[in-house]
């Protein structure tokens, strides 16, 4: 085994340094060096910390000759929730979960750990920010009233591992990981160092025992995950829980994810007994008008693999000298790009006027599937006249005026017809196979064959 001591390692070129110093003595940068761990042959306070490599080492061999083999996973009683990670919990996996303050985590992990713990496995809560009363209180507030889940109230990494030795659970919460301190280490809780370490340190227990892990993380007040980028690097899946704590309304999208799809969401409402997952989440972000108006059009777009129904909402007013642009769910740029196109390519101008753009729900949409709705939306805002009811439109633009396809067309029509929607302006490339009943597809190639398209139909 070995023993560790504290070295400041320069986060610039790697350098090492007996004590910290302002001025990295190896490549001069300043203020780069972060207290790190080393090695040196004797006794260990920590028996996973010799461990150099999260997972034991094989023979080489090819990848024809290794047996692959579909992953086992647990179910956690929240279907939204084992949407994202793929299907369930993964023995040995570490999730790291993070969102601001009050969004929901601990209680989401709360009522999966419980339905965890009634499905037969044994778990254990370790709060670092709570005391075992709190935690119990909000089971309470839950109507978890005679849950079996253990809670461990403690903050240091060995108490916590050799707590982990002892009951054998198979699966760990750690809420938060920010909390946690290693007596290896000098620094304090939330450091660089500390976060870094007890997240290697958990990971190793995770792998070389079986029981799987999750981390909760602060976030910054940018929305990122707090610490080093290395802490993603190291777990195996990266959610993220959205939303505005005004809502009711939650999203937990999943960043990365090495057993399952990346960008899958799961959607959940808060209600006086915790977190409810939402099957059908394209009623929350379609519109609640019993008539169309205006600047509003309807997009399907998708979200890991769901196919999902969301307003776009435009609203273009007379603007000054210096018109804005605001979006609040598309990219911004993307906004200014399109509108040039839009002028260049379908003779629609709003040099002179403000655009607003809002993708209803606060659900945020990344991809560029979404252009000819946004444009549509645009242009209808402008002229004053609502798009026709029951219409929907999904396509990539390009600088040339061209309508690209959208990736798994035909997934997204059919959800469509089963929502009960009849119009649908789409790219001519994802024409679908055979008619849907009930829905009128309007193909086109060109903007200008869009907008004139929608006029026909006034």
């Amino acid at each position: 085994m070995a023993k560790e001591k504290t070295l400041f390692s320069c986060t610039d070129c790697g350098g090492n340094s007996p004590k910290w110093l302002g001025k990295c003595p190896s490549c001069g940068a300043w203020n780069t060096l972060v207290e790190s761990v080393a090695e040196i042959p004797g006794a260990s306070k920590n028996r996973y910390s010799g461990m150099a490599a999260l997972a034991p080492s094989a023979a080489v061999a090819t990848l024809a000759e290794i047996e692959a083999s579909d992953v086992a996973r647990t179910p956690s009683g929240q279907e939204e929730l084992d949407r994202v990670l793929g299907g369930g919990i993964v023995e040995g996996g570490v999730v790291l979960i993070g969102g601001d303050p009050g969004i929901g985590k601990s209680t989401l992990l709360l009522q999966a750990m419980d339905g965890l713990q009634r499905s037969g496995m044994r778990t254990l809560y370790v709060t670092g920010e709570e005391s075992g009363a709190q935690v119990a209180l909000r089971s309470r507030r839950l109507g978890l009233d005679h849950s079996q889940v253990q809670v461990l109230a403690e903050t240091q990494l060995e108490k916590v591992l050799a707590t982990v030795d002892k009951l054998q659970p198979d699966v760990v919460v750690m809420d938060s990981i920010q909390t946690v301190y290693s007596d290896q280490l000098t620094s304090a809780p939330g450091s660089v160092a500390q976060v870094r370490e007890c997240a290697a340190h958990l990971t190793r227990m995770a792998k070389s025992t079986g029981t799987a892990v999750i981390l909760v993380g602060h976030v910054t007040k940018e929305g990122a995950l707090a610490g080093p980028r290395v802490l993603e690097h190291m777990v195996d899946t990266v959610l993220y829980f959205e939303g505005d704590t005004h809502s009711t309304y939650r999203l937990v999208r999943a960043i990365k994810n090495r057993f399952g799809a990346v960008n899958e969401i799961g959607v959940f409402a808060m209600t006086e007994r915790g977190l409810k997952g939402v099957s059908n989440p394209s009623a929350i972000f379609l519109s609640q008008h019993s008539e169309p108006v205006p600047g509003s059009c309807v997009l399907v777009t998708l979200e890991g693999t769901r196919p999902m129904l969301v307003e776009i909402q435009a609203l273009v007013d007379s603007g000054g000298p210096s018109p804005r642009r605001l979006s609040v769910g598309l990219d911004r740029d993307r906004l200014a790009m399109l509108l040039a196109v839009l002028h260049r390519h379908a003779g629609v101008a709003c040099m002179d006027q403000d655009v607003f753009v809002n993708a209803v729900g606060g659900v945020r949409i990344s991809e560029p599937a979404a252009d000819l709705a946004v444009m549509l939306s645009i242009q209808s805002s402008l002229r004053g006249k609502p798009l026709p009811k029951g219409f929907i439109a999904f396509g990539e633009v390009g600088l040339a005026g061209e309508v690209r396809p959208a990736p798994r067309g035909q997934e997204r029509l059919r959800e469509a017809a089963k929502l009960g929607f009849s119009q649908a302006i789409i790219p001519k490339a994802n024409a679908p196979k055979k008619p849907m009943e009930g829905l009128t597809v309007h193909l086109v190639e060109r903007v200008d064959e869009a907008i004139q398209c929608v006029r026909d139909l006034d």
